[in-house]
């Protein structure tokens, strides 16, 4: 059986992720993602393996552009020589959801209000998992990059206090996943205002500095 087209294979994770965004996780099935697209059963099973592969195909590739997204906003923060770059480049990092939300809607969904083991459960393909290791580890790497940019630092404290303001905060201020069956509205000018607001405050602090491994307790 010949594999689907690439543009094929696209249509078929604009499939799943409408059918997780809209319905849940347990609605991304073989069969109803083939409903949905015309294509076979068996077109989607060589193409993805799985409805594993599928899911997590689908997950992906939504994490693969946001990422994208927030590198890039990053990479322009910080191409401004002015003294107050590298807070804005935090600031722009958090912002991504609402500005995702406008440029991928469904991968927005998909991404932000659903919890990634309960789209894919245990059962992750290995390539998949391997390559969604790999997104971890660059988000990390972007937090340290930030951390480095603002303080000078790559201690565990200060890219915790980075980590709070790109996830923590737009989390808190801008993700409401309750309201997933009427479809997540993108955020109101008012929402992301609250957002640099808050972002700016944390990052108004210098994070503590590490305890010393070497520092004695009281006696």
């Amino acid at each position: 059986m010949p594999r689907p087209r690439v543009h094929d294979l696209d249509t078929l994770l604009d499939a799943a992720e409408k059918l997780a965004a809209t319905a849940g996780p347990s609605a991304v099935t073989v069969r109803a993602v083939s409903d949905a697209t015309g294509v076979s059963n068996g077109a989607i099973y060589h193409a993805f393996g799985s409805r594993s592969g599928l899911v997590g195909s689908a997950w992906l590739r939504a994490a693969q552009r946001f990422l994208a997204l927030q590198q890039s906003r990053v990479d322009d923060a910080l191409a401004d020589p002015s003294p107050t770059s590298a807070v804005s480049a935090v600031v722009a990092a958090a912002e991504v959801p609402a500005v995702f939300a406008l440029d991928y809607p469904q991968s927005a969904l998909l991404l932000l209000t659903i919890q990634r083991d309960e789209l894919l459960g245990t059962d992750v393909p290995a390539d998949i998992a391997e390559k969604l290791t790999q997104l971890d580890r660059s988000l990390v790497d972007l937090f340290i990059r930030l951390s480095t940019a603002l303080w000078g630092r790559t201690d565990g404290r200060a890219v915790e206090a980075i980590e709070a303001c790109v996830v923590g905060l737009p989390t808190g201020l801008l993700i409401h996943p309750a309201t997933r069956a009427d479809g997540w509205r993108v955020p109101d000018a008012a929402a992301r205002a609250r957002l640099d607001a808050a972002v700016r405050a944390v990052l108004s602090l210098d994070p503590p500095l590490p305890q010393s491994r070497n520092r004695k307790g009281p006696s």
